[in-house]
Parts: structure tokens; C-alpha cells; sequence
């Protein structure tokens, strides 16, 4: 047995050795400035722990009011910083909210000091000045020089377990500080309780409740220092009214159990110059004993290098389900990061030993399938989820499992809106988590069950307490002036997610359920205004809303967009949208008038989402809703106008820098575009199985599927220049349709696009 234990490590030492590095293409620094709002830390694919500097402690209210401030440390990484606050344990990766930031670890030398200080006067906290020229970012490899204290600081991850290295100068007085009080979107009385026991000279464990985006929040943690600490302390920001008779001990230094609601703890260390200190800082949604069991059991030893190698073999593995060729050494840094970002979220939320605390609070088990947390479905349900259902189906099919658990766990009695760590918090509109399932099962996904999923699709769809749906049902749209802000979007995510419940049941073979939503998902008409040609808030009494502007963001009926974008969300069904606007003849020209027009600022100043950066005319591509409207050309007479939009928007809304991303990556979503957009094609429509082809951006791309098979993507004679389609190939016939299937890309082969500097108009549309 033993024999057989060491030629497996050998093997894999060996296939580690053998894999492409791809993982240097990847810059985890790009999206980091301005709306990309990710983080450079490290983490492996999918991992519980996204370890990575934090640069500010700014307030998320100011005099009672938001900070818009605030906005720029959703991730809590800022490039045009120039200090570090500490490295927190937990991120969210491009979203424009956050509630994470756990466990903040800042190592200091000097005299000791609990306040963070400001980024004008650093010298009066605990925070650093730090260099872009000493920094490092990697797929889970992160190193900056802590420059006030002269210490290097690197880090690196398993799935459950931040691992520090810190290299101090000689000092008799060195510090490493934990910070309980810490957190992204920080407020007062967000931090509902903190407990920390001292288990022994170099053993910690603890826990936080946090109330904010999600309200139940709790983390443990078990955190062992490699070398003891000589003394220990912390201090209470917030002195409670009664302390009952804990109050006979001093408890602020060297006492083992501390509690209270604000918190900073340190430990002290005497060092020599170039003397490393490690830290190993694992978490659980469980209990601090099931912190400690993924800590023992994910890095057992103290060997750094050899985690980040790990690490870093998982990422490998991770990037190279898609190999791409291309003449562009920054398509390829743009193709990677892509992966890397699309393969962050959601994240395992479940430990070691299979357990994870579920919506009711209580702690269930995993059977079968490892528990996903961090859905982001408004945005992920559009590209990331059906890139999953290509080279993550495995993932995608405990995802959706995970959604399926949530459902059985709500009081509700509904799927997941925006959910993590054991919470929903509402957040954005629709019920997406139904197009991700649909979508699933739909392209053969046999490890779901159906029927269940089909129940719990129904049975979210029907909750008419949620987002007007009671109105939506009754009349057929969400009126204005009983659900307003939002009431126009919210009625095309609805028949869109119908139209996806449609579909599943149609299917399963249940003719009912099929007719209802069919019938639902027509709902959009409902909101459309053929006397001006745009999506319009309709009132309760079936009339539209007379002071009504096509440009604003701003309470008009949408979310996060305005009617220029939004009334072009109608991916069920894009030929009835392309009639009702009048045919090609209208339509094509309302298209092209939204990439060329000029939106000026005051039109979206008030909407935080969207920037100037992520805006092609009137084009939103730095917010979802848009993402589809590129290939709605391949349902008119002038296909072509798809081919040269999406290489368009390649070029101009994703670059090889920190601030290369022109809007939130949301999860992933704007990466999953990318990777989609980039090899050729892009799903317009999930829930139909159908990918909508555009204009490959790489000379060849070949996707390593779970079956053992491959497909393999050719772009010939493509260039910056060449961007027109002259005719696509797959195994060697010609194809006549302007799409392809989950089908074509699961069976293996390869698909051929033939390039050229001139648009071939002879090809036909979608018929």
C-alpha cells in the first residue's frame, strides 16, 4: 500500500511537471483600478479563501449618508493606493457590493499600535507604504514589501487555508496584529460578535458574526503561528454596558478568551534579521474544531513553497481546459486572466468533512456533491454558467445542487436570488438560478433531478410576495406605480426566466407547466410602447408613465441601465422583438445608432455601475444587460455588423492592464464574455442549447471537455483586419445557420472560420 501511495505522488509530481505553464499569461493585478473591482491575492480555483491586501478602512457611511467613496474598495484592493491596511482572508472578485474582508492579519515591528491610521498619515497606525515595483501577483502567489517595517510579505492558499510568510528584520519588538473588526463595506454595528481563544503559544481560534449584506453571517477560523509567540493582548474598541463578572480579569493582555463586538488582538515576537514567521489561517462555516480539521488536513507541514506549487498546478489544470494560439502576447495575458477570473466564483463552501451551515442556520451535510456558495446569478446566469456547462460540468452540476439545497432550506421556499454564506440577500431582480438549472438540464445534464428541479423552478416563480410578482402574474407586468424604480426590467427578467421554466418543461413532458410560462414569457410585450419603439414603465391602470426618459439610468423603470439597452433584452425571443421594432428595416439602424450615439455623463453620473469607461455610445458593456446585444445582428439581413461590433468591443473593453476592465467582472461574468466572444461564439440565449457565432479573436482554440473529447475552434487568416466571416465549417461541412450547439461542441470535432477584410453578405440569417 505504501509502495502504491508513492507512485501516485510520483505520478502527480510528474503530471504537474508536464502541464503547460499557462498560468504566467495570467495578471491578477488587471481589473484591480477604476470598475474592474477584483483582487490580486491569492486563491485556488473556486477556493473558500481569497487571501489579499486590503488598502483602506474607509467608511461606508458618512454623516449618517452612503460614501460613494466607498465603491472603489468593492474588492478592497485599490491600484492608485499607496499604502496597505493588512491581508483579509475573504473577497468577493469584481462584484459592486461586498461584505467579506475576514480576518485581517497586518505584521509590524516598533512600538505596537491598534489603529490603522490613514492612507495620508500611515505613520500614525499600523498600516504600510508599499511599491508596485515590489509586487507580485500570481495565480495564488502574492508579495509586496511592507516598506515602513521593512518586511516581505507572501502569501499563498489551499481551498480552506490562507498561508502567510512574513520576513522580519532583526527586532525585539515584532507584532502580528489580528484584526477582528475589519471589513469591506465597513459600518458601525456590522460586526454583531467576535470570540477569540488562546489555545496555546502558537494556536488561535475564534469566530465572527457580521450583520450586513448578509444579515446571519458567521466564520471560524483556526490560526497557527510556525514559531510561539513570547506575550499576547488585544483591545475592545467598544466597551460593553455590562460585562458581568468577567470584569474582575484583565483581559486585555496575556488572558486566553476574549469576546466583544470590536476587536484587535496581537502577538509578539522577538526576530532575527531574515527570520521568517508562518502563519497558517484556516476557515469554516461550521466550528473552530472543523477549522483546525481543514487546517491539519489541507497543510500539514509548514513548507510554503510547496502550497504555492500546489496551487499553482491547480490553476494550470484549471487554464488549460482551453488551449489558445494567437500572434497577440497580450490576447493571450487578456485570455488567461479571463479563466482565472471566470474560475473564482462561486466558491466551495463546505468543509474537509463534507459539512456546511445551510439557510436555516443549521448544519447539513453534503452528500455527493461538494456545497457552492457566492451566487451571483444576475450576472453569472447570462455567460459564466453555460461556459461551466462546457468545461466545468461537473462544478456546474454541484452548483446547481447547492441552489437545489438552498431551495429545500428556505423559509421561503425559493431558489437562490443572490446567496452567500448561508444567506440570500436579495440582491438584484429575476429569478436567475431557474436559467441556470434549465440551461443545464436542457443540454444533458443527467445528474440532476429533473423533476425536482422543475418543482423548485415553479414553485420561486409563483411567490407573489417577491419583486411585484403578485402584480406580474394578475396583470401581466410589474406596474410602475405599485413596484416602481425597477418595474420595466424586472418584467423582461421575468419572462425571460419563465421562458427558460418553459423550456424544462417541455422537456420533462409537462404540457401544463409548458403553457403557463410559455404564455408568461410573452410578458415582455407588456412593457414595450410601439408609439415610441422602447420598453416603457406601465402603470397599474395599463397606461404608460408619461414623463419618461430613453436615456437616463436614473428611476426610469430599469436596473442599472436605461431603455436604449434594456429594450433589447429579449433573448427568448429576438425575431418577435425585431418585428414589433418594425422589422430589419428599423431595427438595424436602432442597432447601429446605439454603438455610434453619444451618452453623455449626466445621463448615468447618478448610477455607480456604470462609467464612462465601460460605454461604446450608448453600448453598456461595462453592465450585463448589454451582453447579448452584439449578436442580436445575426437575426437580421446584416449578420456581419455581429463580426465586427464583438472585435470592436474586444479591443476597446478589455486591455492587459490594472485597469483594463471597463466594468464590474461580476463573478466573472464580463470574463466569461470574453473567453466566449474571444473563440467565436457566445449564448445568447441560455436555455436553448444554442451558441450564437460571432468573430474568433485567436487563430485556434481547443477546449478539453470532461468526456474525453476535445473541439477545436480555427480561425484561418484572422487578423485585426480580417473580422468578417466568409464561411464556418464544422467536421468538414459547410454550415448554413449562424449558430451551433451544446451538441456540436459535446460530440468533439473542430469548427473552421474562414476570415476575411470584407463582410460576406450572402451568408443568411438565423431563419
Amino acid at each position: 500500500m505504501r509502495k502504491t501511495i508513492i507512485v501516485l505522488l510520483l505520478l502527480t509530481s510528474r503530471a504537474w511537471a508536464q502541464q503547460p505553464d499557462l498560468s504566467q499569461y495570467v495578471n491578477p493585478l488587471i481589473g484591480t483600478q477604476k470598475m474592474g473591482h477584483t483582487y490580486p491575492g491569492a486563491t485556488v480555483p473556486f477556493g473558500s479563501v481569497q487571501l489579499s491586501p486590503d488598502t483602506d478602512t474607509i467608511a461606508m457611511f458618512t454623516n449618517g449618508k452612503y460614501n460613494p467613496d466607498m465603491y472603489k474598495y468593492c474588492a478592497g484592493y485599490n491600484y492608485d493606493d499607496k499604502t496597505i491596511v493588512g491581508f483579509s482572508h475573504t473577497h468577493f472578485s469584481g462584484t459592486g457590493h461586498s461584505d467579506l474582508g475576514d480576518f485581517l492579519i497586518m505584521p509590524t515591528t516598533g512600538a505596537l499600535q491598534l489603529n490603522p491610521g490613514t492612507k495620508d498619515h500611515p505613520e500614525n497606525g499600523f498600516r504600510s507604504v508599499f511599491s508596485h515595483s515590489t509586487e507580485v501577483a500570481k495565480p495564488d502567489y502574492y508579495k509586496v514589501r511592507l516598506e515602513d517595517d521593512n518586511i516581505l510579505a507572501e502569501l499563498t492558499t489551499t481551498t480552506r487555508v490562507g498561508f502567510h510568510k512574513y520576513t522580519f528584520p532583526k527586532s525585539d519588538s515584532a507584532h502580528i496584529i489580528l484584526d477582528l473588526m475589519h471589513g469591506i463595506y465597513n459600518y458601525d454595528d456590522k460586526n454583531t460578535w467576535t470570540f477569540l481563544r488562546i489555545e496555546n503559544d502558537t494556536l488561535v481560534t475564534g469566530y465572527r458574526q457580521t450583520a450586513g449584506w448578509a444579515r446571519t453571517r458567521t466564520v471560524y477560523f483556526a490560526l497557527s503561528f510556525s514559531k510561539p509567540f513570547t506575550s499576547y493582548g488585544n483591545k475592545n474598541f467598544k466597551n460593553p454596558q455590562y460585562s458581568g463578572f468577567w470584569r474582575r480579569f484583565n483581559q486585555s493582555r496575556n488572558f486566553p478568551e476574549i469576546a466583544g463586538e470590536q476587536i484587535r488582538a496581537y502577538f509578539d515576537f522577538k526576530t532575527n534579521e531574515g527570520e521568517a514567521i508562518m502563519l497558517k489561517f484556516a476557515l469554516s462555516p461550521v466550528s473552530t474544531a472543523n477549522a483546525l480539521e481543514n487546517l491539519r488536513t489541507e497543510t500539514p507541514g509548514w513548507n510554503f513553497e510547496e502550497v504555492y506549487q500546489k496551487g499553482k498546478a491547480q490553476w494550470n489544470s484549471e487554464l488549460s481546459k482551453i488551449a489558445i494560439t494567437t500572434k497577440d502576447p497580450n490576447e493571450k495575458i487578456n485570455f488567461y486572466t479571463a479563466m482565472y477570473h471566470a474560475f473564482i466564483s462561486p466558491t466551495v463552501y463546505m468543509d474537509v468533512n463534507g459539512s456546511y451551515k445551510g439557510l436555516d442556520q443549521n448544519v447539513h451535510q453534503a452528500d455527493g456533491f461538494t456545497n457552492y456558495t457566492t451566487f451571483s446569478l444576475w450576472d453569472t446566469y447570462r455567460a459564466l454558467h453555460p461556459l461551466f456547462t462546457i468545461v466545468q460540468p461537473k462544478r456546474n452540476n454541484d452548483m446547481i445542487r447547492s441552489m437545489l439545497a438552498h431551495y429545500d432550506q428556505s423559509a421561503e421556499g425559493m431558489l437562490p436570488i443572490w446567496s452567500h454564506y448561508a444567506n440570500e440577500n436579495w440582491c438584484m431582480s429575476g429569478y436567475h438560478s431557474v436559467a441556470v438549472i434549465a440551461d443545464a438540464i436542457i443540454k444533458g445534464d443527467t445528474g440532476i433531478n429533473a423533476r425536482k428541479a422543475l418543482d423548485a423552478c415553479v414553485q420561486t416563480a409563483h411567490k407573489g410576495f417577491y419583486d411585484g410578482l403578485d402584480y406580474y402574474m394578475k396583470l401581466g407586468y410589474v406596474p410602475e406605480d405599485k413596484k416602481g424604480g425597477t418595474s420595466v426590467s424586472t418584467t423582461l427578467e421575468f419572462a425571460f426566466d419563465d421562458w427558460c421554466i418553459a423550456q424544462l418543461a417541455k422537456k420533462l413532458g409537462d404540457e401544463k407547466v409548458y403553457e403557463e410560462f410559455n404564455k408568461r414569457s410573452q410578458n415582455w410585450r407588456n412593457v414595450y410602447d410601439n408609439s415610441i419603439g422602447f420598453m416603457r414603465p406601465r402603470l397599474s391602470d395599463g397606461s404608460f408613465r408619461k414623463n419618461f426618459d430613453v436615456l437616463s439610468t436614473n428611476n426610469q423603470g430599469f436596473i442599472e441601465g436605461n431603455a436604449w439597452n434594456f429594450s433589447l433584452f429579449v433573448p427568448q425571443d429576438p425575431k418577435g422583438l425585431i418585428q414589433s421594432m418594425g422589422g430589419n428595416r428599423r431595427f438595424v439602424p436602432h442597432l447601429d445608432s446605439l454603438f455610434t450615439m453619444h451618452l453623455p455623463d449626466h445621463f448615468f453620473e447618478e448610477t455607480e455601475d456604470i462609467t464612462r469607461e465601460g460605454i461604446i455610445g450608448g453600448y453598456v458593456h461595462g453592465n450585463e444587460p448589454s451582453h447579448h446585444v452584439a449578436y442580436l445582428y445575426n437575426y437580421t439581413d446584416q449578420p456581419w455588423k455581429t463580426q465586427e461590433r464583438i472585435r470592436m468591443i474586444l479591443k476597446k473593453q478589455y486591455g492587459a492592464t490594472p485597469d483594463g476592465l471597463g466594468g464590474n467582472d461580476d463573478c466573472g461574468q464580463m470574463s466569461a464574455w470574453y473567453i466566449f466572444s474571444s473563440i467565436g461564439f457566445y449564448p445568447v440565449t441560455p436555455g436553448s442549447g444554442e451558441y450564437q457565432l460571432g468573430s474568433p479573436a485567436v487563430d485556434k482554440a481547443v477546449i478539453q471537455l470532461e468526456n474525453g473529447k476535445s473541439f477545436t475552434i480555427e480561425a484561418r487568416n484572422q487578423s485585426d483586419k480580417n473580422v468578417y466571416v466568409q464561411k464556418v465549417v464544422l467536421n468538414g461541412v459547410e454550415l448554413n445557420r449562424l449558430y451551433i450547439t451544446q451538441q456540436d461542441i459535446l460530440k468533439g470535432g473542430t469548427l473552421q472560420f474562414f476570415m476575411g477584410s470584407k463582410p460576406n453578405k450572402k451568408r443568411l440569417p438565423n431563419s
